[in-house]
């Protein structure tokens, strides 16, 4: 993996802004906008933090387009989100955390804890390859697996499918999918799809349908079978 090219350590406010411009853009575009509404801070704030992100090398910045991470950016993105989904699995397979209040406790330790923790960890655990809520991570040479997934708002009536992952972070929001039993490895047949409101109806294997909004639907990636 790629080490930033810095003489101290990131700060752990760096640490989030990256990991969001990895989050909304991956190799794309970031639009400080959306920045703004995930990290939940002004919009002067994230224009000042981006130019003082491309005056460190992690991000190239223009101010009506946004801002894309470089490969040191990147590198210390993945790094960030390896450690952060390493400690999800940590919690949940060896401290009995639930699995809707990971991604939370996980936000507050990866900042706390080194890179030799964070190998330690995977070691422990056997090098796991996704996290509780099925995403991947990244490995320690910052490689990420491709995955093909599409979300279950796309699928059509009469469609099986398997849930891969999740794509929603908010306690909430897990806890209304974890209730249901809608996690990743559940299979599910499709049984309607309603183009007014994007309401999706799947029944489960134990022949229980569940009714998901059109944008928890979107977070939840599927693989057909």
């Amino acid at each position: 993996m790629v080490e930033p090219k810095m003489s101290q350590p990131l700060s752990s406010s760096v640490g989030d802004y990256l990991k969001a411009v990895w989050g909304l853009a991956g190799p794309g575009v970031a639009a400080p906008k959306y920045l703004s509404s995930r990290l939940s801070v002004s919009s002067a704030s994230v224009s000042e933090m981006l130019r003082r992100l491309q005056e460190l090398g992690l991000v190239e910045y223009e101010r009506y387009r946004g801002a894309s991470l470089t490969e040191e950016g990147r590198a210390e993105a993945l790094r960030l989100v390896r450690r952060h989904r390493l400690i999800e699995t940590f919690l949940l397979e060896h401290l009995g955390y639930p699995w809707e209040e990971v991604h939370e406790e996980a936000e507050r330790l990866e900042h706390a804890v080194s890179d030799n923790f964070t190998e330690r960890v995977a070691q422990l655990l056997g090098h796991p390859d996704r996290d509780p809520h099925g995403a991947p991570i990244p490995g320690a040479d910052g490689t990420l697996a491709r995955e093909d997934s599409r979300p279950l708002s796309g699928a059509s009536v009469g469609d099986r499918v398997r849930i891969l992952r999740v794509g929603r972070e908010d306690t909430p929001a897990l806890t209304h999918l974890q209730d249901r039993g809608l996690v990743p490895g559940r299979v599910l047949r499709v049984e309607e799809v309603r183009g007014l409101d994007g309401v999706v109806t799947v029944e489960d294997e134990d022949g229980v349908s569940h009714a998901l909004g059109g944008v928890l639907a979107a977070s939840v990636l599927v693989r057909g079978l």
